[in-house]
C-alpha cells in the first residue's frame, strides 16, 4: 500500500484497500503545454491504454501521445466498394438476365442507366459503415464510464487537462505510475474507480 492504497496486481486486476476494481489513474495539469510534454513522457515511457482530456483541442497532442493513423478510412472505402458492386451486379442481373428490358434503345445491361443507383448505394453503404466503424474502434456505445462519476474530471471540459493511465495497461504498476506521474508535473494525482 502506498500513496493512494493500490496494493499490487492480482489474477483480478488492481483492486483498492476496501476491494474496488481500480479503472486507472488520474493526473491534472494547469497548462496545456505542461500536459503536452507529459504526455511525450508518457508516451516514451511506453504505456499502450492511456488517454488526454482537454477543454480545448491541443495542436500536435496526437504526435506527442504517439496516436497511430486511423484505419476508419479503409472501412468507408470498403463499404463503398461493397455498395457499388452489389448495385452494379443487382442491376446487370435485373435489367440483362432476370427481366431483359431495352431502356432507352440501348442493349441489354447496359451501365449508363445504372449510374444514379450505383453512386447512391455507394454513398449509402460508405456512410453505414463509416458510423458503424467509428462505433466499433472507439469501444462504443458504453453506458457508464468511471470517469463520469469523478467531480474534478468534469472541470475537463472547462478549465483543466488531465492525463488518464488505465489500469489494464501492461506497464500499468499501481505506485510507480503515480509516482511516474507526479514527476511530470502533476498537481494532482487521483485513484478512478470502476
Amino acid at each position: 500500500m502506498g500513496i493512494l492504497g493500490i496494493p499490487s496486481k492480482t489474477d483480478f486486476g488492481f483492486r483498492t484497500k476496501d476491494g474496488a476494481v481500480v479503472h486507472g489513474v488520474m493526473a491534472q495539469f494547469h497548462t496545456a503545454a505542461n500536459v503536452y510534454h507529459a504526455a511525450e513522457k508518457v508516451r516514451d515511457a511506453g504505456f499502450a491504454k492511456w488517454d488526454v482530456f482537454s477543454p480545448f483541442p491541443i495542436h500536435g497532442i496526437d504526435e506527442a501521445m504517439g496516436m497511430k493513423r486511423t484505419i476508419l478510412p479503409w472501412i468507408v472505402a470498403g463499404g463503398a466498394a461493397t455498395g457499388v458492386t452489389i448495385a452494379v451486379l443487382m442491376q446487370w442481373w435485373m435489367s440483362g438476365v432476370d427481366y431483359p428490358l431495352v431502356v432507352q434503345g440501348k442493349p441489354y445491361a447496359a451501365w449508363e442507366p445504372f449510374v444514379p443507383i450505383t453512386f447512391e448505394l455507394g454513398v449509402l453503404l460508405s456512410a453505414f459503415s463509416a458510423l458503424i466503424g467509428m462505433l466499433a474502434l472507439n469501444g462504443l456505445p458504453r453506458w457508464h464510464h468511471p470517469l463520469m462519476k469523478n467531480e474534478r474530471f468534469l472541470r475537463t471540459s472547462d478549465d483543466t487537462f488531465m492525463i488518464v493511465i488505465e489500469a489494464g495497461d501492461p506497464k500499468f504498476q499501481g505506485e510507480e505510475t503515480v509516482a511516474m506521474l507526479q514527476s511530470l508535473g502533476a498537481t494532482h494525482v487521483e485513484l478512478v474507480e470502476e
